[in-house]
């Protein structure tokens, strides 16, 4: 981009604005942003969530955003997949394609990303208890293609501690789970340098009921507990630290939201300088947002529009790396093809028609903004405090507390959207007697037979030898201290299925008792 920029009316904007005592963006604590000129030199990535029914499904829609102007993909997996059952296993009926795509082997990763090189794109992976073996299947396609895997990038969300905390997609105790964790983020380091290994997630925290200050504290606690965990390994914090990211909700109060952001950046250098760290890129909270999708309404849906922009813009004048508009038909149903056009043209117009992105931080200097920058810090570091207090999060996470207070928080909220303390337009407020008929998107339940038969092909056609050596020292290695990623994907590459190698460490690590 340009640095020669005017506005509508010919104006000249500065590429940043605010007295000389007020902090520079590029510079530690990266308050006002992660880079000197953000989106003046690069726009944040426009990453559409999407992912449902089989492999081949949502290949078509991949094409489809790419062909939009979609910069990035993002994948959304159905619940088996997320908690390592097959699709053919009793456990995965009537979930199979569901709230996601499926993906048993690498055969459904390869008609996945059939026509897309991943060497040109970025992909990001909501996924965690399966994060290893999904990164695994990801990799084992890209050499399939001939890439460069220095040059592959993307991010798995592979933040297991939220799950205990808030989301539930978890299967194995929480240590072995940190253990798989921190294997990722060393072989990554080898094998993947580009690829971010965790994207520590705020956004379901909130989604769970949270307030901001605890989706805030509780996100950052976590990602001390991951920082500690890999140093315990030997790890460097300044090559771990460059690959950490985050992942934040942006929720209704404008405000609030874009001061929580930059409170966010704040915090996190402050906490890795304490924890070693001494490369400014280890020290820097890189983050994708996604607009809150328990904000959206079923009733009266097109006003979810507005509500998805709001919160777009938050992320936007907050300082996002990238960001998932959701569509406004979501607590209805999957998005259809124009729900899911909508909201990345609301993206492409903040990005080219709002002016928001012509000058680093606009809001900065604003007295509210900042008193709710303040603020928002003093709250969280007082529970990131209490958190150490106890141990750390994973103590926090195994004796409960945490998931107490997002429910107490939960509560309270429901509480007064019903008494009306909180307003919620069309719902407890200006509603309308009038009823929509809406255009569904619904998953066929056939999903599961298909990938039924896929699942059998793929067992009758791979070399047994060579998937039985892989899977045996996958166990056995295990129990032991070695680093599991190569065996994995040793694995994967032997077409062993996602429930496969999820059993072998079932057996090995025994599942969580929450």
């Amino acid at each position: 981009m340009s640095d020669d920029k005017k506005n509508n009316s010919g104006l000249p904007i500065a590429k940043v604005y605010g007295p000389a005592d007020l902090e520079q963006p590029g510079q530690f604590p990266y308050t006002r942003g992660v880079k000197t000129d953000m989106y003046r030199g690069r726009l944040w990535t426009m990453r559409q969530y999407a992912g449902f029914s089989t492999a081949e499904a949502s290949n078509e829609r991949y094409h489809y955003l790419l062909n939009q102007g979609t910069t990035g993909l993002s994948v959304a997996f159905d619940l088996p997949t997320q908690i390592g059952y097959d699709s053919d296993h009793p456990m995965s009926e009537g979930e199979v394609g569901k709230v996601g795509v499926a993906i048993d082997s690498l055969a459904d990763m390869e008609a996945l990303f059939k026509g897309i090189k991943l060497q040109d794109v970025t992909t990001s992976m909501t996924i965690n208890s399966t994060a290893s073996t999904l990164l695994a299947m990801y990799v084992a396609l890209a050499k399939k293609q001939g890439a460069d895997l220095s040059r592959i990038g993307g991010t798995i969300q592979n933040d297991i501690l939220k799950e205990y905390a808030a989301r539930g997609t978890y299967i194995y105790p929480v240590r072995p789970s940190m253990r798989l964790i921190t294997d990722i983020f060393e072989w990554c380091s080898q094998e993947l340098p580009r690829w971010n290994t965790i994207s520590i997630s705020g956004y379901h925290i909130r989604e769970a009921g949270s307030t901001a200050v605890q989706e805030l504290a509780f996100t950052i606690a976590n990602g001390k507990a991951y920082v500690e965990a890999a140093k315990k390994k030997g790890l460097d914090v300044n090559v771990f630290g460059k690959r950490l990211s985050f992942f934040f909700n942006a929720h209704n109060d404008f405000f609030e939201e874009a001061a929580k952001f930059r409170a966010a950046r704040r915090i996190w250098a402050k906490i890795m300088k304490s924890m070693g760290a001494t490369n400014p890129d280890a020290m820097m909270l890189r983050f994708h947002t996604q607009t809150g999708g328990s904000t959206l309404t079923a009733q009266q849906p097109e006003n979810n529009i507005a509500r998805v922009t709001i919160q777009a813009l938050s992320a936007v004048l907050g300082g996002t790396q990238s960001l998932h508009t959701n569509g406004f038909d979501e607590a209805l149903n999957l998005p259809t093809e124009k729900a899911a056009r909508i909201a990345l043209r609301t993206q492409q117009i903040i990005a080219n028609e709002s002016g928001a992105t012509s000058t680093v931080d606009p809001l900065a200097g604003s007295y509210y903004v900042e008193h709710l920058t303040d603020t928002l810090e003093l709250e969280a570091m007082k529970l990131i405090q209490l958190i150490d207090e106890m141990g750390g999060s994973v103590a926090a996470l195994e004796a409960g507390w945490m998931q107490e207070q997002i429910a107490r928080s939960s509560y309270e909220s429901q509480k007064s959207i019903e008494n009306g303390g909180q307003i919620l337009v069309g719902v407890n407020a200006f509603t309308s007697k009038e009823s929509e008929i809406m255009p569904s998107f619904k998953i066929n339940d056939s999903i599961r037979v298909q990938q039924s038969e896929k699942i059998a092909q793929v067992k009758a056609t791979r070399n047994d030898e060579i998937f039985s050596s892989a899977i045996k020292n996958l166990y056995d290695a295990s129990g032991t201290e070695t680093n599991l990623m190569p065996h994995i994907l040793n694995c994967v590459e032997g077409y062993a299925t996602l429930g496969e190698i999820a059993d072998i460490l079932r057996n090995r690590f025994g599942e969580y008792q929450g």
